[in-house]
């Protein structure tokens, strides 16, 4: 990877990072699902009128829509929201590797490899040590804590769509799925935030949107989504995956560091070595069979 492209990777992973900060500023005058809705309507609104459609079946592009965008971020936004630290969120929404994985090996019939069994074993035993550092924290509560799982699941969901839209003859181009697809989930979006907040609410928050809120809009959906996006798929159509897609375990660090600096959250000892044991997992998933394989080199 040159320095150029590799500097692009980082920039990228430290938009997704603080990417969690800011949903957690932007819903302070706003319902987490209007937030989510409206960030999907700048994403969509205008790029859709200068990308063209993917040509995919509508029924990929809808599952797609529906779990990555939908589902993920109104998980997400509604558990940051009622209780979840920024930080923290980051960390724990990258247990999607692991449901990814697992769901792989139901929709596709992949085989699981030893190197995975012991990453999805650490990270579950990490994700139940955070639970129990979590729950006689008032800073966290249970509910912001499941919903987040909640959405890490979705984001799997999300993967298993994308995996079988790229499996298609005529590959997509990454910047017209997020644009497209992003018309899905707004309708979703505002109609739950009706039943749930009601439309009173809904049209208070918009009568009454503040500058905070309209540059946390415009972040999420242009250098998080459009820009983020773009990049992460440009990167990945000229590298191998092996190369690229790892440098996404930076993100929960730039998350909890951005949280602990720009919010000031902290954690526990408890919740560190939950978050640690997350973190290892996740390594072993990725580079497990890449150290045995010097190891095996170095006996040679």
């Amino acid at each position: 990877m040159t320095k150029r492209d590799g500097l692009l990777a980082l920039l990228v992973v430290i938009a997704w990072g603080i990417n969690f900060v800011v949903i957690k500023v932007g819903l302070h005058n706003m319902p987490p699902l209007v937030l989510a809705g409206l960030r999907f309507v700048l994403v969509a609104f205008p790029a859709i009128f200068f990308v063209a459609r993917p040509n995919i079946p509508l029924r990929l592009l809808l599952g797609y829509g529906l779990t990555i965008s939908f589902g993920q971020f109104a998980f997400l936004f509604c558990a940051i929201k009622y209780g979840m630290p920024a930080g923290l969120a980051s960390l724990v929404l990258q247990a999607q590797a692991f449901f990814t994985i697992v769901l792989g090996a139901f929709a596709f019939g992949e085989r699981l490899q030893g190197k995975q069994l012991v990453g999805i074993s650490l990270a579950v035993f990490g994700v139940l040590v955070l639970i129990e550092g979590s729950l006689g924290d008032q800073q966290v509560t249970l509910l912001g804590f499941m919903l987040t799982l909640c959405a890490a699941l979705c984001w799997a969901c999300g993967n298993i769509f994308n995996k079988k839209i790229m499996q298609l003859p005529q590959q997509p181009a990454i910047l017209s799925l997020v644009v497209w697809s992003a018309l899905i989930p707004i309708a979703p979006f505002f109609a739950a935030s009706a039943l749930l907040d009601g439309p009173e609410a809904i049209a208070s928050s918009l009568r009454e949107v503040d500058l905070v809120t309209l540059l946390s809009l415009c972040y999420l959906a242009f250098i998080a989504s459009i820009v983020g996006y773009g990049i992460w798929g440009a990167l990945l159509g000229r590298y191998e995956t092996w190369r690229v897609a790892p440098l996404s375990l930076l993100v929960p660090v730039v998350g909890m560091a951005s949280a602990a600096l720009l919010l000031g959250e902290r954690m526990s000892v408890i919740q560190l070595l939950g978050a640690l044991l997350i973190m290892a997992g996740l390594y072993i998933n990725v580079f497990g069979i890449r150290l045995r394989r010097r190891a095996a080199m170095r006996r040679g």
